[in-house]
């Protein structure tokens, strides 16, 4: 069966309202934190007009081996997850004005039996995103204790504690289980199959996603980054798709943005843009995104630094005349 193109699958979530919001210049320098299939990545990259300008990330071999032969050799395409990146980029001094992070999964990944995201389709117990990595949904559901199972598909799937522990002592009594279907149909029995529409199978999965993949661990280390990684003035813009990622990412930026004297972010919304109707027609598994964004501002401490090294460096260029005329011009002003 011929496969349909990564770009025809994977719709950029909210991508008007994500331009609007962290409106990029001509020029400006680009991060892209989660770039996937490239579609927030190339619609930032023709509006600052300068793809050497922008670093891509990604740790699906797919996506970023379809980045390489979309946008050529421009561009900065490293192969790794979001928090690496991170500790790379800082580590090279590198500031940004503009970082985009998108957490959700991508359309290919889900539609792709052989990954093993989806539990509507046969296939093996996957999850990974990064290929390269040991740790399989597989491993999870096979090895660990069925108090373990239990705790983590209540935590990070949001099941109640009563089905997440009828789940686990399931799954511990009827291992080994290898693909995806088998797994689901377990769960569907065990809480009675489908009560709504939502599979009962849905918040299992998603839990031992993201266990697989770190998704949450990674993303609460990566945040203190995002400052760091900001020019003052630059954005900074996180899509989440469930309430754990969102609880994080706005405890992170109300922080920043009311730290006092160390205020570093400023809220560009209040609240959390989300799709709009139109959006959900054409692209459906955007209902749960929420974006939120932040600017980085100059603090107290920041603006004296500048002025500080801005009154060294004129001393420099004029020399020791120079200096001395700028601290005799201080004490007549004064």
């Amino acid at each position: 069966m011929r496969k349909t193109p990564p770009q025809q699958l994977h719709h950029a979530v909210m991508l008007e309202a994500t331009l609007k919001l962290l409106a990029p210049k001509a020029g400006e320098s680009y991060l892209d934190l989660t770039a996937g299939y490239g579609g927030h990545a190339s619609a930032f990259i023709n509006a600052t007009g300068d793809p050497s300008r922008a670093v891509l990330v990604d740790r699906d071999d797919r996506a970023v081996q379809y980045l390489r032969q979309k946008l050529g050799r421009k561009p900065r395409i490293l192969h790794t997850d979001f928090l690496s990146a991170a500790k790379q980029l800082t580590a090279e001094g590198k500031q940004f004005d503009i970082v985009l992070a998108d957490l959700g999964v991508s359309s290919p990944q889900l539609d792709e039996p052989e990954r093993g995201f989806s539990f509507q389709r046969e296939g093996p117990l996957d999850m990974r995103m990064d290929r390269r990595q040991a740790l399989r949904a597989e491993d999870i559901v096979n090895r660990y204790p069925a108090t373990r199972l239990a705790e983590l598909i209540r935590r990070y799937g949001g099941e109640k504690p009563s089905a997440a522990g009828k789940i686990a002592r399931a799954i511990a009594g009827q291992r080994p289980f290898s693909t995806t279907r088998q797994l689901a149909l377990e769960i569907e029995r065990v809480l009675g199959g489908p009560r709504s529409k939502i599979n009962p199978a849905t918040r299992t999965f998603q839990a031992l996603r993201i266990a697989t993949n770190q998704e949450l661990v990674l993303l609460e280390r990566l945040l203190p980054y995002l400052t760091d990684l900001l020019k003052p003035g630059g954005r900074v813009g996180l899509i989440s798709f469930h309430s754990l990622e969102d609880r994080l990412v706005k405890r992170f930026l109300s922080e920043a943005a009311a730290a006092g004297y160390e205020t570093s972010l400023r809220l560009l919304c209040k609240k959390p843009i989300t799709p709009g109707p139109d959006e959900l027609v054409y692209n459906p598994r955007a209902r749960s995104a929420k974006l939120r964004a932040a600017v980085k501002i100059k603090t107290k401490g920041l603006e004296d630094a500048d002025q500080g090294r801005q009154q060294v460096a004129r001393s420099q260029s004029h020399g020791p005349r120079g200096l001395k005329r700028q601290a005799q011009a201080k004490n007549g002003a004064g």
